[in-house]
């Protein structure tokens, strides 16, 4: 963008970027839900009118038509609305009251969401991609393992880290329970370098909540490198076939391996087209799921696995399955182009054969029209000397009178040579004007 463009609104837009969407301070005990709805264009302005109603009930004004990022206070509710390119995340936030920590230990532990209108849930716009059910307690005095069984069950999958300068211990165990919603647990530490601070524990669980988001977004596009594998392992067999025929082909055959190349070549195209975007954007969401687990900096619990650790085990090899998906296309598409390559120089060669072969049978015929013209010209010079003669005949007849002394015969006989000579020289005379008219000018003529 040129430098004129650049208005101080516009300015300042871009340096606002780098403060977009802060991490909120929070403290514990805190209940938080985060759902993640996946979107197209009208889905993303139903959800910013599903906002705004939501606002309304609470006496707060509708967001900008513009805006990306809403924070707001709604009764005993801290609400974050985020607008990103291809999904809307919801996050509500509430302290929990020291009556419902004890019911965290219960089969239905006391969430965030419950205290939204249960019509205004259900009619959530868009796709559910992921839900988050998260709560950050302090530490119990017994280390947190009742509360662990109570909400992830006998599971061997859970995950223990220590974060927040290994101040605070971080639980899930990424199963999705009746509600779509899967359940984190932070038990944070109050005292020393590792105190769960509002600011710490409120950038741990945005990190924690992008990591889960993020990590379904790249998810998407595993169903698709699926597909593409099926497809590729027919296309890359075909291709092979093609490039075997290729070599043993007759030429009576090469329409039609061209015609089976190209549409192979079209198929992938259009496969390539329709995939290439999603695993675009899949590697990009991987990159941004593997900054903020650095970012959360782990410490493994003793006798458990990292969240980090998890998702290398787990989550790693699909996001594999995407980068190996792509780069079939891209490394078919290209093998595909040097058959396509070798098929065009056989042709190219075969059509050079030809011309040689159609040029020598030009030659031939022109040979033979230049013999056949050759005699045209002897005869023409013999046609044309008789008949001259014949009129030098004449002429010697009528110039008797006037005391020419040969005779006819004679006058005649010694005027056949003469003729002849005069007539084959014209001929030739006319024969090379001719051809020094066709042929190209001198290069200095060509200059000029």
């Amino acid at each position: 963008m040129p430098f004129d463009e650049l208005n101080p609104a516009l300015r300042l837009a871009l340096h606002q970027e780098v403060h977009a969407r802060p991490p909120q301070a929070v403290q514990a005990p805190l209940a938080v839900t985060h759902w993640v709805q996946w979107v197209d264009a009208e889905g993303r302005r139903a959800s910013r009118a599903h906002l705004a109603a939501l606002l309304a009930d609470h006496g707060l004004a509708a967001p900008a038509e513009d805006a990306a990022f809403v924070q707001a206070e709604c009764g005993a509710l801290s609400l974050r609305w985020e607008l990103h390119t291809e999904f809307v995340t919801w996050s509500f936030l509430r302290p929990l009251p020291a009556a419902e920590l004890a019911a965290l230990a219960t089969d239905a532990p006391p969430t965030a969401a419950e205290c939204l209108p249960a019509a205004w849930r259900a009619a959530l716009p868009g796709q559910a991609l992921t839900g988050v059910h998260l709560w950050a307690v302090p530490r119990p005095a017994g280390g947190g393992t009742g509360l662990l069984r109570a909400l992830f069950g006998e599971s061997a999958g859970v995950t223990g880290s220590r974060v927040i300068s290994h101040g605070s211990d971080l639980h899930t165990d990424l199963r999705l329970r009746a509600d779509g919603c899967l359940r984190v647990l932070v038990l944070t530490g109050e005292e020393g370098p590792g105190a769960a601070t509002p600011r710490r524990l409120g950038r741990l669980v945005q990190r924690v909540l992008e990591v889960e988001t993020y990590r379904m977004a790249a998810l998407l596009g595993l169903p698709a490198a699926r597909q593409v594998a099926r497809w590729l392992d027919r296309g890359e067999a075909e291709l092979a076939a093609l490039a075997q025929a290729i070599g043993s082909a007759a030429r009576a055959d090469e329409p039609a391996l061209l015609d089976r190349l190209t549409r192979l070549a079209a198929e992938l195209e259009g496969l390539y087209a329709g995939t290439h975007t999603r695993f675009s954007a899949s590697a990009a969401y991987d990159e941004l799921v593997r900054q903020r687990l650095a970012d959360m900096a782990e410490v493994r619990i003793e006798g458990m696995q990292s969240l980090r650790d998890f998702m290398d085990r787990r989550y790693a090899p699909a996001m594999a399955t995407c980068r190996s998906a792509d780069r079939r296309q891209a490394a078919l598409s290209a093998r595909i182009a040097r058959v396509a390559e070798l098929l065009r120089t056989r042709v190219e060669v075969e059509q050079q054969h030809s011309s040689r072969e159609l040029l020598a049978a030009m030659n031939r015929r022109q040979g033979l029209q230049l013999k056949l013209q050759s005699t045209v010209e002897g005869l023409s010079v013999a046609a044309i000397t008789y008949y001259v003669v014949g009129l030098v005949g004449y002429v010697v007849k009528g110039a008797h009178g006037l005391g020419w002394p040969l005779g006819v015969e004679a006058s005649m006989a010694i005027a056949v040579p003469v003729v002849a000579l005069i007539v084959w020289a014209g001929l030739q005379r006319l024969h090379h004007r001719i051809v020094d008219t066709d042929a190209p000018p001198p290069p200095n003529l060509q200059e000029k």
